[in-house]
C-alpha cells in the first residue's frame, strides 16, 4: 500500500524526531509501532532531508524478502538475519537500514545479538543508521544502552492532510480535483487525530462513499467511522454530545465561565500555557445536570467528546489497570483537541495510598493534569465528593471546581420548559410558576421524569397534556432530597467553602 508524499517544505512530527535522532549520531534505533509501512515512509522522508548534498537511500529487510532498496529486487543471500547484518557492515556510503520484526532474531540468537552490537562500531560516524521496527518492545538487556528506543506516536496533521489530498485525488473523477480547500484538509486532519494512517484512510473512504465530496457534509460519516475505531478499545467511548448550553437549565455561573474561557481555549496555540484552560471538576447532587453539562462543554468548545470508563479499566480485561489508564491518557493526548470526560472520578483515581495501584494511578493523574497537551480539556464529574482528597480539588489541578446544587425556583421553571419544548409541547399553555410549590427540592432528573410520566398518562388516554397532569405527578413524587435528606445536606455543607456554586447561592 502506498503512503502519501508530504509537500517538500513540510516535515511531519515523526520525521523530525527520527531525523534529530540520526543527526545526533546514534547508529542504532528501535521504533515501536504497528504501522510498519508508515515507518518506511517516514524513513524515506528523513532520507530526503538528512544530508544537504544527497538523498540517503533506505534499505528494507524482512525475513521473507531479504534486503532490498526501494523498487529494486532483493539482494541475493540476505534473507538470513546474520547475512543482513553483514550486508549493513560491508555497505559503503550512507544509508538507512530498516529491519522489520528484527526483535525475534535478536531475542533468539546470541550470535545475532553479538553481531548487532558490532554494528554499533561499524556504523558510528559513517552516516549509516539501523532502525528496527516492531509492534512490541523487546530489546535484549545487553543492547539497552546502545539502542535508542522510540515510541512512534500517531500521525500528525501534516501526515493526515497529505493522506487526505491523496485520497481525494485518487477518488476524484477524471479532470476534477474535487474542489476541496486546504482549510477543509486541515479541519479533516484535526478530526482524524489519534488514528493510524490506515484507520484514517478507511474513515476518509467512508466519508467519500456514494459520491460525497470531502467537506462539512462528509464529517458525520467520517466521525462515525472514528467512533467505531475508538470504541474498539473497550475503555474509551466516543460520545456524540448533541447538547448545547441552552439545553442546560440554570447553572448560570458555570455557563458564564465556559463562555469566557472558550475564546482562550481557541487561542491556545498563541497563549502562555498558564492561562490556557485545562479542565474543570463538576461535583454535586445526583441528577442535577453534571453529565449534561459535560456534553454542553464539548458543544460550546466545538470539540469531540470522549469518556474514559474507569470500571472497564479496573476490570482487568484489558491488562493491568495502571498501564491501561496511562495508555488511555496518552491515547487521548493524540486525539487532541478534544474534551475528555472522567465520570464519577472519585471511584477510580482518588486513593492516596502510595503503595497501591490506585495510589500510583492517582499520582500519575495529578502529574498528567499539569503536563498534558494543551489541546485536551478535562471535564471530571463526581457524586461522592467527600471521597475527593485535597490534592484533587486544590487550585492548579483544575481551573475551577464547581458545585451543582438542587435547582432554584426559576431554574426549575426553566428546566420544565426545556423538557416540554423538547417533546413538542407548547409551554405558553401552562402556568409553570404554580409548579414550584410542588417541586421544592427537586433535581433536574426528577423534573424530566415528571414531564415524561405526565406525557405518558396523557398519551395513554389519547389527549393533550394538561397542567393538572404535571401537578398530579408532582404531588405524588417523593424527591431524593427528602428520602436522603441527611446525605444531601452533608454534600451541601461539604461543598460550601470548597467549590464555586454553578448557580446563584440558595437561600436556606
Amino acid at each position: 500500500m502506498e503512503y502519501p508524499t508530504k509537500a517538500p517544505d513540510l516535515e511531519s512530527r515523526a520525521a523530525k524526531m527520527l531525523r534529530e535522532v540520526f543527526e545526533s549520531g546514534r547508529p542504532l534505533t528501535y521504533v515501536r509501532s504497528a504501522e510498519e509501512q508508515r515507518v518506511g515512509s517516514v524513513l524515506r522522508e528523513v532520507g530526503l532531508r538528512l544530508l544537504a548534498s544527497t538523498t540517503v537511500p533506505v534499505w528494507t529487510w524482512s525475513l521473507t524478502e531479504g534486503m532490498r532498496c526501494d523498487d529494486e529486487g532483493p539482494k541475493a543471500g540476505t534473507h538470513d538475519p546474520r547475512a543482513a547484518l553483514d550486508f549493513i557492515a560491508a555497505h559503503d556510503g550512507p544509508g538507512i537500514f530498516h529491519l522489520k520484526d528484527f526483535h525475534e532474531p535478536l531475542r533468539g540468537s546470541p550470535e545475532i545479538r553479538r553481531r548487532f552490537r558490532d554494528l554499533y562500531e561499524s556504523c558510528l560516524d559513517r552516516r549509516k543508521f539501523v532502525v528496527i521496527s516492531s509492534p512490541i518492545r523487546a530489546i535484549p538487556e545487553e543492547l539497552e544502552r546502545s539502542v535508542m528506543f522510540v515510541d512512534l506516536r500517531p500521525p500528525d496533521r501534516i501526515e493526515l492532510a497529505a493522506l487526505l489530498r491523496d485520497e481525494v485525488q485518487r477518488h476524484a473523477a477524471p479532470g476534477n480535483s474535487d474542489g476541496a480547500s486546504e482549510e477543509t484538509f486541515q479541519q479533516m486532519a484535526v478530526a482524524l487525530g489519534g488514528l493510524t494512517l490506515d484507520e484514517a484512510r478507511y474513515a476518509v473512504r467512508r466519508a467519500l462513499a456514494s459520491g460525497r465530496r470531502l467537506g462539512p457534509e462528509s464529517m458525520p460519516a467520517l466521525l462515525e467511522e472514528k467512533r467505531l475505531l475508538v470504541n474498539r478499545s473497550g475503555y474509551i467511548e466516543y460520545i456524540p454530545h448533541g447538547a448545547s448550553l441552552g439545553d442546560v437549565g440554570g447553572l448560570e455561573h458555570l455557563k458564564r465561565w465556559l463562555l469566557e474561557r472558550r475564546k482562550l481555549f481557541q487561542l491556545r496555540d498563541s497563549l502562555s500555557a498558564d492561562i490556557v484552560p485545562k479542565g474543570i471538576l463538576v461535583m454535586g447532587i445526583p441528577g442535577c445536570g453534571k453529565s449534561l453539562s459535560v456534553k454542553a462543554i464539548a458543544s460550546c468548545f466545538d470539540l469531540p467528546l470522549y469518556r474514559i470508563d474507569m470500571i472497564e479499566i479496573f476490570s482487568g480485561r484489558h491488562g493491568k489497570p495502571e498501564g491501561v489508564f496511562v495508555q488511555a491518557c496518552r491515547m487521548m493526548e493524540d486525539m487532541a483537541p478534544a474534551v475528555l470526560w472522567f465520570d464519577e472520578i472519585e471511584m477510580g483515581v482518588t486513593s492516596t495510598e502510595s503503595g497501591g495501584e490506585q495510589g500510583r494511578i492517582f499520582a500519575f493523574f495529578l502529574t498528567w493534569m499539569q503536563e498534558k497537551a494543551r489541546g485536551l480539556f478535562v471535564a471530571a464529574t463526581a457524586n461522592r465528593i467527600d471521597l475527593l482528597p485535597a490534592e484533587m480539588i486544590r487550585k492548579g489541578r483544575f481551573d475551577e471546581v464547581f458545585f451543582v446544587d438542587l435547582p432554584l425556583d426559576d431554574e426549575r421553571i426553566e428546566i420544565f420548559k426545556i423538557h416540554l419544548i423538547r417533546r413538542g409541547v407548547d409551554v405558553d399553555r401552562f402556568k409553570l410558576e404554580e409548579l414550584t410549590q410542588f417541586t421544592n427540592g427537586w433535581s433536574g432528573a426528577e423534573i424530566e421524569q415528571c414531564v415524561v410520566s405526565a406525557l405518558t398518562k396523557a398519551r395513554l388516554e389519547d389527549r393533550e397534556l394538561t397542567e393538572d397532569d404535571l401537578i398530579g405527578i408532582a404531588a405524588r413524587l417523593v424527591p431524593l432530597s427528602r428520602t436522603m435528606r441527611e446525605q444531601i445536606d452533608h454534600i451541601s455543607r461539604w461543598a460550601f467553602e470548597r467549590a464555586v456554586r454553578a448557580s446563584p447561592r440558595r437561600v436556606v
